[in-house]
């Protein structure tokens, strides 16, 4: 994208010409000059990709072919600029202070550096004025040829030529799904009951992703209810649109449904006349409205206006992607939001039959794997589901015919019409994108498809490619985290995880969109993915920034048709992404390789690379590196020359076999921000059975300033000591980890806590199950904590405590507690979620009091050998979703008090005494609990039963 590539660049340049005079060296002149043409060419390049792929090639050479080198252009300025500044601040030898001849002796090695720098600045100065030729002359053939005008008047007649074509593609595609109601009765009886049971003027937004079936729910609610209202309309919301269209047609709709004569000055009615002429009209009525398809935020301030809020009769629906659209409504009105959820197996199954195994929906015995298959990848997004089916319909009933399509989807999408409709459906979602949030997007196509990413690696790596531009009062991280909250609530990713705050812990796109973002990917040269197939020996095609390999086969840089190629170094040096997915023993050989080839890297991401066991020697020449990870590899050591590496922010060794960190070589990290340390369990360095398994630092790593994340971190090593009085200076901590605390050292940790005012997480395990964690020297702590982990015996809960107010979660393991500790816990009136384990508790009940935990979400009972009961009163736990009770041996009875949990999900009673507990026990007060199973153990093997399937049998009895 060509904004992006020059407002990354051109922040660069303004910061460099800003900081020039604490450079050893001015800024070149012709940065200077090139900056401020960047300034003029940014704003307006803003969606230039877009326009120059609706101008097409028409245009002398195109403007498509200008962006594209302008796009280039950029890329090799960004690099100059990179290397420009990592060669001013290249350190010069320390000159020694204690005498003459010792100063004679280091003049040598001065004279060599300064030769080397003279020479390094005369050729950074020839590429310098070589690129800003190229660039002045890509700029003036934008002047003369037109293209900066097409560019910046373009917007106009492009929206007017994509108003039509889109709105008609998706009317064609709905079609599809009209007549297919029944798969969305669940969902349409969920809503109707909204309907019936809202007491005033009600919105409700219907929330999905493009191709969700929004339409065709909205539409089967609106058939199925209409009769009972006085009055009702549908409105399609095209764009663009203008309030004064969307009010004529409303109120024509109605008037004629009503069977009522239009108003004849309706045509020439201005907005104020036309939001007047609809008050009086749904005055003292019954009336349903739905706006089919919503883009625009703020549509209902426009639109709202009409409606009488105090109207107890009044129903809006809106159909949107956009979760904003429902934000907004939310300023002046009552509004209950539905988020469109995937089909349920069984209805996605009997949509996929009917239309794949036409006449009569029955399938082969032979297809129905790969059917099922297919319908587990699509079937939350029904559009998709309809036109595969369709496609497949006209194939011949074969299996190696259905499982070569279902391999080659990548090149059925350019194909096939059907799909290709469905593409540009998906795409509308793409193009509405701000120009800074595109890339966010796109980035995702880095990852093997259907596979959820953790959300924090997203975001550090889109910090880390300059994706992310800080804002005034925020932090970087927070900046990133809206980017993402705003894909998501656009329906363009989808959160597979969350956390109990509501927050995204995982992320994935739609299987369809995936497939979209890779040829979008490749058109716009974002990346290039390599699969090791014989179509990628040609090696990359032409400049791009990323590259992710995602093969299982041999990897080697030959020209072997069986393995990947990896081109040469000059093909390389442009690359700032590399993402490997890899599983061959072989990938090693060429990993060996990367410092060479790969220059200008910022993210190095080996995750899930398990036969990767060495980092290069020389990682340390990737001097502009910014996140490594060599999570679940069996990377052993950490190469002496990541010292070198003093713009790595992210260093992740999770799950691999990197046991202890040389702390001379990690100290001189002087911007890392976040340390995730946590060995491979299979390197048994945990303190205790259960416990977690930490990293040993040897020595001292205060020069660590910056860190906001340490975990997890051995305190009974030989250098404990060291690591105390370290921890003493990290201020800026946000989450901290700590293994194998003694139990005299407990005054000198939470000496350190008390200074970090900005701790969000704090975990903490002792050496041993019977080692006590030492609580009571902490007189001021973290007010921020949020979150905090003890894995330890506690002799009690002390009285600071009762200062956590912001505490949405809490784990107490192997506490051993006599005293009820809900006692104090009761009184963390934000607690989302409870985890109580390992004889964290040794007592016989516990008692969950009126009124107590009015947040909390989750409760986890597990592995409290004394336990006998259970309470639960009225008004307890009034927001419970889930009960996860395990390994309770003494506990004979259902918990008292349970049917007072009304918005309880899911129970489980995991590894209970024996099946007698659950064959024999009255379970009425959980009936209505959605999801209720068990589990026990029977000749060695755990058996789950659910409370369906228990039922039967207690039948059957």
């Amino acid at each position: 994208m060509a904004e992006v590539a020059i407002g990354i660049v051109k922040d660069k340049l303004v910061s460099l010409v800003a900081e020039e005079v604490q450079l050893l060296a001015k800024v070149p002149t012709e940065f200077k000059e090139i900056s401020k043409q960047l300034e003029e060419l940014h704003s307006l390049l803003k969606d230039a990709d877009k326009k120059a792929e609706d101008e097409g090639d028409n245009f002398r050479g195109g403007v498509k072919t200008w962006v594209k080198d302008l796009r280039e252009v950029a890329f090799h300025i960004e690099d100059l600029v990179t290397e420009y500044v990592y060669h001013e601040e290249e350190e010069s030898p320390d000159f020694p202070q204690n005498g003459f001849p010792k100063c004679l002796g280091e003049i040598p090695s001065f004279l060599i550096f300064w030769c080397s720098r003279l020479i390094q600045r005369h050729d950074l100065g020839w590429k310098i004025r070589h690129v800003k030729v190229r660039f002045n002359k890509i700029h003036q053939q934008g002047k003369n040829d037109g293209f900066i005008n097409t560019i910046q008047d373009g917007s106009t007649r492009i929206a007017a030529l994509n108003a039509d074509p889109s709105n008609v593609v998706r009317s064609r595609l709905h079609q599809l799904l009209e007549n297919e109601h029944e798969a969305f009765r669940s969902a349409r009886d969920e809503l109707v009951q909204w309907l019936d049971t809202s007491s005033a003027c009600t919105i409700i937004p219907v929330v999905g992703t493009g191709g969700s079936g929004k339409t065709t729910l909205a539409e089967e609610v609106y058939n199925y209810v209409q009769g009972r209202f006085d009055c009702h309309a549908w409105v399609e919301v095209h764009k663009p649109y203008r309030v004064e269209e969307i009010l004529r047609t409303l109120i024509t709709e109605l008037y004629e449904l009503n069977k009522a004569s239009v108003p004849g000055s309706i045509q020439t009615m201005n907005e104020k006349k036309l939001v007047h002429t609809l008050k009086e009209f749904l005055k003292e009525k019954k009336y349903l409205v739905i706006f089919d398809d919503v883009w625009k935020e703020d549509f209902w301030a426009g639109i709202g206006q009409a409606f009488i809020k105090e109207h107890i009769g009044g129903r809006i629906m809106i159909t949107t992607r956009h979760v904003k659209v429902a934000a907004y409504c939310e300023r002046t009105s009552f509004v209950r939001t539905y988020e469109v959820k995937e089909l349920p197996t069984k209805e996605a199954r009997e949509l996929f039959y009917k239309k794949a195994f036409r006449p009569d929906g029955s399938c082969p015995e032979e297809l129905e794997i790969i059917s099922g298959e297919i319908i587990e990848r699509f079937k939350g997004l029904p559009l998709a589901l309809v036109t595969i089916a369709g496609i497949l319909s006209a194939k011949d009933k074969n299996i190696e015919v259905w499982q070569e399509f279902e391999k080659s989807l990548g090149s059925e999408l350019e194909n096939d019409v059907g799909l290709q409709n469905l593409m540009q459906i998906l795409l509308l979602g793409y193009d509405e994108l701000p120009y800074y949030l595109k890339p966010c997007l796109l980035y995702f196509g880095m990852f093997p498809r259907s596979h959820s990413i953790r959300n924090g690696r997203l975001i550090k790596q889109w910090i880390a490619q300059g994706f992310v531009k800080a804002e005034r009062g925020k932090t970087v991280e927070k900046v990133a985290q809206k980017y993402m909250d705003e894909l998501i609530g656009r329906s363009l990713v989808k959160a597979t995880s969350v956390d109990v705050t509501g927050k995204a812990k995982k992320c994935r796109v739609y299987e369809l969109l995936h497939e979209t973002i890779l040829k979008k990917m490749e058109e716009i040269s974002f990346c290039q993915v390599i699969q090791g197939s014989p179509s990628d020996q040609s090696g990359l095609r032409g400049i791009t920034r990323r590259l992710s390999i995602k093969s299982n086969r041999s990897i080697d840089d030959s020209h072997s048709h069986s393995a990947v190629f990896i081109p040469q170094r000059e093909e390389l040096s442009h690359i700032h992404s590399v993402i490997v997915c890899h599983e061959d023993k072989t990938i090693g050989s060429v990993v060996l390789k990367f410092p060479r080839n790969f220059r200008f890297l910022k993210v190095l991401d080996f995750e899930d690379a398990p036969n990767l066991d060495k980092l290069p020697d020389d990682i340390g020449k990737l001097f502009d590196l910014r996140y490594l990870s060599v999570r679940r590899t069996k990377v052993k050591i950490l190469p002496r020359s990541i010292e070198k590496l003093k713009y790595l922010e992210t260093l992740d060794l999770r799950e691999s076999f990197v046991y202890e960190i040389p702390a001379d070589i990690v100290n001189k990290l002087c911007k890392l921000k976040y340390l995730y340390a946590e060995p491979n369990p299979d390197l048994k360095k945990e303190c205790f059975p259960g416990g977690l398994c930490g990293i040993e630092v040897q020595g001292k790593i205060d020069g660590l300033k910056e860190l906001q994340k340490l975990f997890f971190v051995r305190a009974d090593g030989t250098a404990a000591d060291l690591l105390f009085d370290d921890l003493s200076g990290f201020t800026k901590l946000r989450s901290l980890g700590i293994i194998g605390l003694r139990y005299k050292d407990g005054r000198r940790l939470f000496g350190c806590t008390a200074k970090m005012a900005k701790l969000k997480s704090l975990t903490v395990e002792s050496t041993s199950e019977n080692e006590f964690i030492d609580l009571g020297h902490m007189s001021s702590p973290p007010t921020k904590l949020k979150r905090l982990n003890l894995r330890g015996r506690l002799k009690n809960l002390p009285e600071w405590f009762l200062q956590l107010q912001k505490l949405v979660k809490i784990r107490l393991n192997y506490s051993q507690l006599e005293v009820d500790p809900l006692d104090v816990l009761q009184t963390m009136r934000n607690l989302s979620e409870l985890s109580i384990r390992y004889n964290a508790y040794i007592g016989e009940q516990l008692r969950f009091r009126k009124g107590v935990f009015p947040k909390l979400k989750r409760l986890y009972l597990i592995d409290l050998k004394k336990l006998r009961s259970l309470v639960v009163e009225k008004t307890a736990l009034a927001e419970l979703e889930e009960l996860h009770i395990g390994q309770c041996p003494q506990m004979s009875e259902v918990p008292t008090g349970l049917e007072h949990l009304q918005k309880l999900k899911t129970l489980v009673f995991d590894s209970v005494k024996d099946a007698s507990f659950i064959y024999f026990q009255d379970f009425e007060s959980v009936s209505r609990v959605p999801l209720v199973k068990f589990s026990y153990v029977d000749d060695g093997k755990k058996e789950w039963i659910n409370l369906r399937n228990l039922r039967e049998f207690q039948g059957k009895s």
